[in-house]
């Protein structure tokens, strides 16, 4: 699958979370997990906070980045809980498209009243 096909997946199953479990109101970790389950029944490929090393001057830094959702080798999701969303979790996930050179990242935030508002594409040279 592609970086589109997989981010229409990857939508419509937030939507399905946020819906089922009632709209904002519950942890980060909870509407992470409810996606990876949505998209596991989709039969889609999906890794949970993946360790991203991080390299200074040649030597690995002891604390690696952690990507909250790599789905199909492709796309970074990165979940949150918030009343606002604030411009430093974009800078964030295209801090991860770039670090890994993949293209494409959604921001998802279960904290808002209507979950299709609360996503966000970012982009890495596509």
């Amino acid at each position: 699958m592609n970086e589109n096909e997989l981010s229409r997946i990857i939508y419509e199953s937030a939507i399905e979370v946020h819906r089922t479990l009632g709209g904002p109101g519950l942890l980060e970790k909870v509407y992470e997990e409810a996606l990876v389950w949505e998209l596991q029944q989709a039969r889609v490929k999906v890794n949970r906070q993946v360790a991203l090393p991080i390299i200074y001057k040649n030597n690995q830094l002891v604390s690696p980045l952690k990507i909250d959702l790599l789905v199909g080798d492709r796309v970074i999701v990165e979940c949150k809980a918030t009343l606002q969303m604030h411009e430093v979790y974009k800078a964030q996930l295209l801090t991860y498209l770039r670090l890994t050179s993949l293209k494409l990242g959604l921001l998802i935030n279960f904290g808002s009243i209507r979950v299709k508002d609360g996503i966000s594409r970012v982009v890495n040279g596509l």
